[in-house]
């Protein structure tokens, strides 16, 4: 692993600090008239997602951890993992829910995910910026509700519930993005 100072600290780079695995959120490099340079940081633990605020000295070396991004195709959901498959070796492999961090309900079969390896451990899953799914359920527009912005619940193929304008109908696909849940067009 390539070792690295504070001064090439940049907003997130993961390192390996204490032992365990933090994606610098916000660094700041201060020199006081008096005395040495630091620099106040905040780390997020990239497993558990806890936040610290260590201050490291200047130039303190650190080692930079190394995160793999391959793109692999979901199969099907087996328990409490999720089972992926690398489109160029064909190998399988059990990703946990929590990889996810609850954007698997917008997950659909032999859709392509971006996940992030540390060595061989699986540190993060991400989906598709947007995704088109079918609404399943839905209650009927009301004629004559046409109030600006008026919505409706749409229950998704997913079993997603996101909320849909009221000229949406069921069996249409929709367009929802996995970053904020939110409605963007018909498909």
């Amino acid at each position: 692993m390539p070792i690295i100072t504070t001064n090439d600290f940049k907003n997130g780079i993961t390192i390996i600090y204490n032992g365990k695995l933090y994606q610098i959120v916000y660094f700041q490099h201060i020199k006081p008239g008096k005395g040495h340079a630091f620099v106040r940081t905040r780390l997020k633990d990239v497993l558990t997602g806890q936040v610290i605020e260590p201050t490291l000295a200047s130039k303190e070396r650190i080692e930079q951890a190394y995160i793999e991004k391959r793109p692999m195709e979901y199969l099907y959901r087996e328990g409490d993992h999720y089972v992926l498959m690398d489109p160029e070796t064909f190998e399988q492999l059990p990703v946990s829910v929590e990889a996810f961090k609850g954007k698997d309900v917008y997950l659909k079969e032999n859709m392509q995910v971006l996940v992030s390896f540390h060595d061989t451990t699986v540190i993060d899953a991400q989906l598709p910026d947007s995704v088109v799914l079918k609404v399943v359920e839905t209650p009927p527009g009301v004629r004559g509700d046409t109030v600006s912005g008026a919505t409706k619940p749409a229950k998704l193929e997913t079993g997603a519930t996101v909320q849909v304008p009221l000229f949406v109908e069921m069996g249409e696909s929709v367009r929802v993005d996995t970053r904020t849940g939110l409605y963007l067009e018909r498909a």
